[in-house]
């Protein structure tokens, strides 16, 4: 990785430990991304380790769930008041105070003893994970102000996290099989020290925001809105959309949301001002955020039932059939899209990037109950791979371009919120869709057995899964105007 010269930005001042922030080089990326890293990594690792969690604390399957559910709702419901938090306080001492408080809530929950104890470091875990969030993205964009170099670091910063993402299931097997569950929470104490001892070095101490007022029930409002969202989705598909927990959990976030947006009309100090998300080029770049989560996550779920409950792979074997599509967004999100994103125009290349996401998803309409891991489920992971690689920083790029210095931290937290709701989203819609289909093939056809159910419902929710994400990218096409930077290297 080539070095990364910083230009000074009139929003950090140096601290008496940090270098100046133009000779930081790309140290300070390092410590971001590794740091952001701890968090993506836990949203997949603890999939895997699940069952051993359910029998070591003698949990029920419905208590289980919540292991997951618990990090997931409050890490969505505290993003945008964490972003605010950043504003006020300074990135650099959120992401520190993130990073600290994720390790202690990981110790505490591999030290659990009961069901209730595991629920709640997850719940606590989900909170220091929306600070540390937060914090990065608007560290990255400051700190990185030249539209070059921020090419680079948004592509770095990106890769990892969506290399993160299978590297957490490879991560849970490993540690799981060969020292307990236990070691899936603890591994985050480890994870750290990098962020903890280097960051108070080479992250610039960026000037908090004093004037900065939280609206206590536009916080509240906020945390019932996107957590309601969040659990409403991501239960969907278990507890079944007409049950009372689903229906009031979407309602009310329905409600919430309607009156946060609302308050945040003519407010001094809005919790997310509406200029953020009301720009043309950063509103449909968060959309291409969503359909990013979606797809991606969407195909993540799907074939991680296709390889284990049709083909019969393990845990761990899993994590390591889904290490072609980290490695193909790695190469997405470092290689080739910070060369694209100084010469292609915005509304393109992220059109065009979604475009291989559903390509992605083709292969997989193919799938039945005999198929092997060669050629379709490989060409699947590397073509979403390359597409997501590709989109994730061109669309970040775009929806954190041009942003006020006071609204960093916000805006960083609201792309946040919109990736988690893509993922949410492709988790919830795309499984709904496939038990459908499951259900209506076992109805039309007597006798049928239930692998090939299934199967056929997995490659009808990938045929929707394509559509979806091909009408968002000729959407963003045709609605993202934003200039090309002038930058070439």
């Amino acid at each position: 990785m080539s070095t990364l010269r910083t230009t000074p930005s009139p929003a950090a001042t140096a601290s008496p430990g940090a270098p100046p922030v133009g000779r930081v080089g790309w140290w300070p990326l390092l410590v971001i991304a590794s740091a952001h890293l701890m968090a993506v990594i836990d949203t997949t690792v603890m999939f895997v380790a699940l069952p051993s969690v359910q029998r070591g604390l003698s949990m029920t399957v419905t208590d289980r769930q919540w292991v997951v559910t618990a990090y997931t709702v409050t890490l969505a419901g505290l993003l945008l008041p964490a972003g605010r938090l950043a504003d006020r306080l300074g990135a650099r001492r959120t992401l520190l105070i993130g990073v600290a408080g994720f390790a202690c809530a990981s110790a505490i929950g591999g030290a659990s003893v009961d069901g209730a104890m595991i629920i709640s470091a997850r719940a606590v875990q989900g909170a220091f994970a929306a600070i540390l969030i937060s914090s990065t993205k608007s560290l990255l964009i400051t700190i990185y102000s030249d539209e070059d170099q921020r090419a680079r670091a948004m592509g770095f910063f990106t890769a990892t996290l969506t290399a993160g993402m299978a590297v957490g299931l490879v991560l849970g097997g490993v540690l799981t099989s060969g020292l307990g569950w236990r070691w899936c929470l603890y591994v985050n104490v480890i994870l750290s020290v990098i962020p903890l001892v280097a960051g108070p070095r080479v992250l610039p101490a960026l000037a908090g925001r004093q004037d900065v007022r939280f609206d206590l029930p536009s916080v509240l409002l906020s945390i019932v809105g996107t957590g309601g969202l969040v659990y409403g989705l991501g239960e969907a598909s278990s507890l079944g959309w007409s049950s009372r927990q689903i229906v009031t959990s979407l309602v009310a976030s329905l409600v919430s949301l309607s009156w946060f947006v609302a308050r945040q009309i003519g407010k001094p100090q809005p919790l997310l001002p509406l200029r953020v998300v009301a720009d043309r080029n950063r509103g449909w770049s968060m959309i291409g955020l969503i359909v990013n989560g979606l797809s991606t996550f969407g195909m993540m779920l799907i074939l991680t039932y296709q390889l284990q409950a049709v083909m019969g792979y393990s845990a761990m074997r899993t994590g390591l059939a889904l290490i072609p599509f980290a490695i193909a967004a790695a190469a997405g999100s470092a290689v080739i899209a910070p060369r694209l994103m100084v010469r292609v125009p915005p509304r393109w290349l992220i059109a065009a990037s979604v475009v291989v996401e559903a390509a992605g998803l083709v292969p997989l309409v193919c799938l039945t109950p005999s198929s092997h891991y060669l050629p379709l489920v490989l060409a699947a992971t590397v073509i979403e791979g390359l597409g997501t690689g590709v989109a994730g920083p061109a669309t970040l790029n775009t929806a954190l371009g041009g942003v006020l210095s006071s609204d960093r931290g916000a805006a960083g937290a609201g792309t946040s919120a919109a990736g988690q709701l893509g993922s949410s989203i492709g988790a919830a819609l795309l499984n709904t869709i496939a038990a459908t289909a499951t259900a209506s093939y076992l109805a039309a056809h007597a006798g049928a057995s239930r692998v090939t159910a299934t199967v056929h419902g997995f490659t009808v929710a990938m045929i929707w899964g394509a559509a979806i994400t091909l009408v968002a990218a000729a959407a963003i096409a045709f609605l993202v105007n934003a200039r090309t930077p002038g930058a070439r290297w």
